[in-house]
Order: C-alpha cells, then structure tokens, then sequence
C-alpha cells in the first residue's frame, strides 16, 4: 500500500535554522504510523536528498521526535537566506516536495 506524507501528517512545513540551513518538520496524526516510519527510516538522508535534488552529504541531520511525533530533517540551503536570486527569504515555502513524497511501509 502507497502511502502519502500529506495524507498522515498534520503539519508538513519549512523554515530557517540559520541564513544557511532550512529545517523541514513533519508532524504525524498517528502514533502507530510514527513508529512504523521510524522503524522502516522512511525519511532518511537519501530520501530527502532525491526530494531536494541535494547531494546527501548536504542533508546535515533527520531526527525522529516519539514524544511529538515529529521528523526533523536539516539541509544546507541552496542560496543563503536573503542572497541575490534568493526568493524565500524565510524558508517558509520549502516544505512542497514533502507534501506529495509516496512511500510504503
């Protein structure tokens, strides 16, 4: 069974860890799902590296919250915060290939 992240998640969203990082954080409805993501590392490096079209040496970390049923992943941002041609000054719209990623379980 295909699953989608927009379908289990109650907040999907991005923003800045600094001028040079995005934080991307995703917050599950489910418990049960939370654990089964985690245990099966549905989001890990490599995926969000192929969402991102990054090289996987620029995800810097993903950490899984049980309290929260959260997953934080960080990545280098592509431009700097606020740099010539940059458009997203906050981070705030970077969140969108998470919305759609299909995954199974």
């Amino acid at each position: 069974m295909k699953i989608v992240l927009k379908d289990i998640a109650n907040v999907i969203r991005s923003k800045n860890a600094g001028p040079f990082e995005l934080t991307l954080d995703v917050l599950l409805k489910d418990q049960e799902m939370f654990e089964a993501m985690q245990k099966a590392n549905v989001i890990n490096k490599k995926s969000i590296a192929s969402l991102y079209k990054i090289p996987e040496e620029d995800v810097i970390s993903i950490v899984y919250f049980p309290n929260a049923k959260a997953i934080k992943a960080t990545i280098v941002r592509p431009m700097p915060s606020g740099a010539l041609g940059e458009r997203d000054v906050y981070g705030a719209q970077q969140h969108a290939p998470l919305v759609n990623f299909t995954f199974e379980i």
